[in-house]
C-alpha cells in the first residue's frame, strides 16, 4: 500500500519519550528514530530495537506491524502513530506477548513533508 497523497506523517521522526522507559535506555545504541516512507514501509530503532515496519496508512495515522531484533532476539509485534494537533506524532507500540508503551515522536529537522 502507498501513502495517500498530501501524507503529512511521511518522513524521519525523533523519539523523544516514552512512558516505559528513560532518555537514556531510548538512544542506548543511537538517536531513536522512526521513519515512515511512502511505500508501505518504514523503521523504527531506540534502546537495543531495531524493526522494519509494514505500513497500512489513514488520513492522519498509520497502522503497522513490525519484525526486527531487540538485543539480538527477534521481536515481532504492532502499533499504530497518529499526528497530533501539535505537530508531534503519538504512537502506540506493542511486542508481540511482551510489553506495550506509548512513545513521542517529533519530526526530525532534516526531514521534509510530502
Amino acid at each position: 500500500m502507498t501513502a495517500p497523497m498530501g501524507c503529512r506523517l511521511i518522513g524521519r521522526w525523533r523519539i523523544v519519550e516514552a512512558d516505559l522507559w528513560d532518555d537514556d535506555y531510548l538512544d542506548l545504541v543511537g538517536p531513536a528514530t522512526l521513519v515512515i516512507d511512502a511505500d508501505g514501509h518504514g523503521e523504527i530503532a531506540f534502546g537495543a530495537m531495531q524493526a522494519g515496519l509494514d505500513l497500512e496508512y489513514a488520513p492522519s495515522m498509520v497502522f503497522f506491524t513490525w519484525a526486527g531484533f531487540d538485543e539480538m532476539d527477534e521481536v515481532t509485534g504492532s502499533g499504530s502513530a497518529e499526528l497530533l494537533d501539535d505537530g508531534s506524532l503519538e504512537i502506540d507500540f506493542a511486542y508481540h506477548l511482551g510489553d506495550e508503551a506509548v512513545l513521542k515522536a517529533v519530526r526530525a529537522t532534516s526531514s521534509t513533508t510530502c
